[in-house]
């Protein structure tokens, strides 16, 4: 007997959606696709923020940098030490301890270095 009101309320959602979805005057679910593909495509706002470097780490593909830094206020992020993908031109004479001024963006889960400066 559970199983008819879960199975029943989760028809009820799917078909809420498709009405909502189909009642939209003007808009074809095609346009919805479009709509949906450029937002994907649309690269993240970078973020700035201030801290400092507390490690470097150069592997043979990718380098990171681990940062100790300050509030990001613009994605509502608190003091933290986390690591960054960057280049090896960005961190060029930045050195372990050294304080900087950075931006990132967001790349999916993925926090990549814009520019990053003493």
């Amino acid at each position: 007997m559970k199983l008819i009101p879960i199975t029943f309320a989760g028809t009820l959602v799917a078909f809420a959606f498709t009405v909502q979805a189909e009642d939209m005057p003007g808009m074809k679910m095609d346009d919805m696709q479009g709509m949906q593909m450029q937002a994907a495509t649309q690269q993240a706002p970078a973020a700035n923020a201030e801290g400092t470097i507390k490690a470097i780490d150069a592997a043979k593909y990718t380098v990171t940098v681990t940062i100790a830094h300050g509030a990001v206020p613009a994605l509502q992020w608190p003091p933290m030490t986390m690591g960054f993908a960057a280049t090896q031109e960005q961190l060029a004479g930045l050195a372990v301890g050294d304080r900087v001024k950075f931006s990132f963006r967001m790349e999916g889960s993925k926090a990549m270095l814009v520019s990053i400066s003493k």
